[in-house]
């Protein structure tokens, strides 16, 4: 009998550590991750690529390195990603519009963005600013429609495409205020940040990471903001809220993996990510570049997605926006 009851505890003691052995048993990546990044290189979505890649290198003791797929606001190198094997060595920093905005921009979208990749979770949300090109005669936002009204059709303004953040900022805007600007499509917002420069155009609604060193330069002028309230560490600039009562369109950047990507992956990288975040040098390097840190795990992150993709297509809907 004592010898059943020993056999019998010894049992239970197996059943009882098995859940613990299990979650002990995490991924630890043996080969090289490919990073892809769905824009251009120079923009917003392409500066977290490289920040991400460079620190899951170091914390997951394997080489992470970018690969740009620009296309189709971003399309491109969604597609690409969730054509991929699920097994953790091909991801995705992926920004909004591509995965809230495109399915109800495009008619035919070939992915569904939360049935063929799992979010995995939020990097950060990128402050906007409503820039011009020096030469353009407005300071502030009010000034900004007075002269669109008096001057219809004569400010032009650049994005990184159709249904970009870059564009619906400004279409948005436009459509609040009773002006007419003329939208120019660029692929990605690199691209469209250097044609504000040239003077090609002379306007753009882009993030302050990207605008802000041609700001400092002289090169850009920073009209607003285009959250809720200032930027504290840019003060002296208002928010377009303050002129425009409750605008706000903000970017953010995600890490995505193909659906049906193991859990214990998954859980793995979302736990980097939240580690990444909390180291003081990523801390300084988004200070210095005016991003904000933004962690949502999983569960949260896609929730907000769907949230998300259902107010864009009530605004698309309402705007008429659609791919030309």
């Amino acid at each position: 009998m004592r010898r059943i009851m020993s056999w019998a505890l010894l049992a239970l003691g197996l059943v009882c550590l098995a859940p613990g052995m299990t979650d002990a048993q995490e991924w630890k990546p043996t080969r090289a991750i490919k990073l892809i990044c769905p824009f251009p290189a120079g923009g917003g979505t392409d500066i977290i690529a490289r920040i991400v890649a460079k620190y899951l290198s170091d914390q997951l003791g394997q080489q992470v390195y970018v690969e740009n797929r620009g296309g189709a606001n971003g399309g491109i190198g969604v597609q690409a990603l969730i054509q991929a094997d699920p097994d953790g060595y091909t991801l995705g920093a992926i920004s909004d519009s591509p995965m809230t905005v495109n399915p109800s921009l495009y008619a035919n979208l070939p992915y569904h963005p939360l049935r063929d990749s799992i979010p995995i979770a939020m990097i950060n949300k990128f402050p906007a600013i409503l820039t011009a090109h020096p030469s353009v005669p407005v300071n502030n936002v009010k000034e900004l429609i007075d002269y669109a009204k008096a001057n219809p059709g004569k400010l032009n303004y650049s994005s990184g495409g159709i249904g970009n953040f870059s564009h619906l900022g400004l279409e948005l805007l436009a459509f609040q205020t009773g002006i007419k600007l003329v939208h120019v499509p660029y692929k990605g917002v690199g691209p469209a940040t250097q044609a504000v420069l040239a003077g090609e155009v002379q306007l753009m609604y882009n993030n302050i990471a990207s605008a802000l060193p041609h700001m400092t330069a002289g090169k850009l002028k920073g009209i607003a903001v285009g959250d809720l309230q200032r930027n504290s560490e840019l003060a002296n600039i208002p928010a377009i809220a303050e002129t425009v009562p409750g605008f706000t369109v903000t970017p953010w950047v995600g890490l995505f993996a193909p659906a049906k990507t193991p859990k214990e992956i998954t859980t793995r990288l979302s736990r980097e990510i939240d580690v990444m975040l909390k180291n003081p040098a990523v801390v300084q390097n988004f200070k210095t570049q005016m991003i904000t840190a933004a962690y949502l795990d999983s569960g949260p992150f896609s929730e907000e997605i769907q949230k998300q993709t259902d107010t864009w297509a009530k605004v698309i809907k309402t705007l008429g926006i659609k791919v030309e």
